[in-house]
């Protein structure tokens, strides 16, 4: 799981151009929207994307994905147990 959750770091930073970002600087179990990482729902989208294209995890209700990216562990639990790829 440790290795999943360091992936999707890199993903995230690489798919929302989070400059001077590392995975370091972003919590497990930290809130991604709101008070976390602050990402918006353009970023939501992106997240979206990116599960879809890295994972084969198509989100058949977005309403899902404030459950699914409330943390990088949260959504690593997710693809862990959705992945097709």
């Amino acid at each position: 799981m440790d290795e999943l959750i360091l992936e999707l770091k890199n993903e995230i930073i690489k798919v929302l151009n989070l400059e001077g970002v590392t995975p370091e600087d972003i919590s497990d179990d930290g809130e991604l929207f709101g008070e976390g990482l602050g990402l918006d729902s353009i970023d939501a989208l992106e997240l979206i994307v990116l599960l879809e294209k890295t994972y084969g995890i198509k989100l058949k209700d977005p309403a899902q994905g404030k459950e699914i990216f409330k943390s990088v562990r949260t959504m690593a639990e997710y693809v862990q147990a959705n992945r097709t790829k």
